[in-house]
């Protein structure tokens, strides 16, 4: 199993409450078999409005692998293409004011931490990516903090189950399983209303 304890890299800053998984990925890219090149079409409607102005398609973020959001990020339908979408851009890790339950639970399941802080500490975080993209930022799920070169430390949040799964390595349940094929053949035996072959 693979831990993740620390990301580092350059952020990219999305302002906005409510941004719903249908703007992340539109609905017709759902119709994939695989999640291959999803993170070609992250935010496709909105980033076509903006026409190059969107923080996706702003060169100086390019590469960024932590999202900075603001509150409710990945409400709307459950669909799991939308944190698919963003961690295949590249993104490795999100810093936000808030997270929809479910969009929060499927990017534990990828490994992809979703951290919170304070409204104004997020916004101020965006302000600093804004005037220096190449600031490096780091987030540390052991002391809970991003740090921002030597301009800002933030105190972060997240649930203590899904920080100790990174901590720990255990976040992919179905990895978890593949490993221990045998205790579940074993569980498997014992039970009556199962046939094992």
């Amino acid at each position: 199993m693979t831990q993740v304890k620390q990301i580092s890299g350059r952020g990219i800053p999305l302002t906005g409450d409510d941004i719903d998984t249908d703007r992340i990925i539109p609905a017709r890219f759902l119709r994939c078999v695989t999640f291959d090149g999803l993170g070609d079409h992250a935010f496709e409607d909105d980033r076509r409005q903006m026409k190059g102005e969107h923080p996706f398609d702003v060169e100086a973020y390019q590469g960024a692998s932590l999202l900075v959001v603001n509150a409710n990020f990945g409400c709307g339908s459950s669909r799991e293409h939308a944190p698919q979408a963003i961690q295949r851009w590249g993104i490795q890790g999100l810093i936000g004011e808030s997270f929809a339950e479910i969009f929060f639970g499927n990017c534990v399941a990828m490994g992809v931490p979703c951290v919170t802080a304070a409204p104004d500490d997020v916004k101020a975080l965006q302000t600093v990516i804004a005037a220096s993209p190449k600031l490096p930022l780091t987030l540390d799920l052991d002391r809970m903090e991003v740090q921002s070169g030597d301009k800002l430390v933030l105190t972060v949040s997240m649930p203590e189950g899904a920080r100790q799964s990174f901590l720990d390595g255990l976040w992919d349940s179905c990895g978890q399983l593949v490993t221990q094929i045998d205790a579940v053949r074993q569980t498997a035996t014992q039970l009556p209303y199962l046939t094992w072959s």
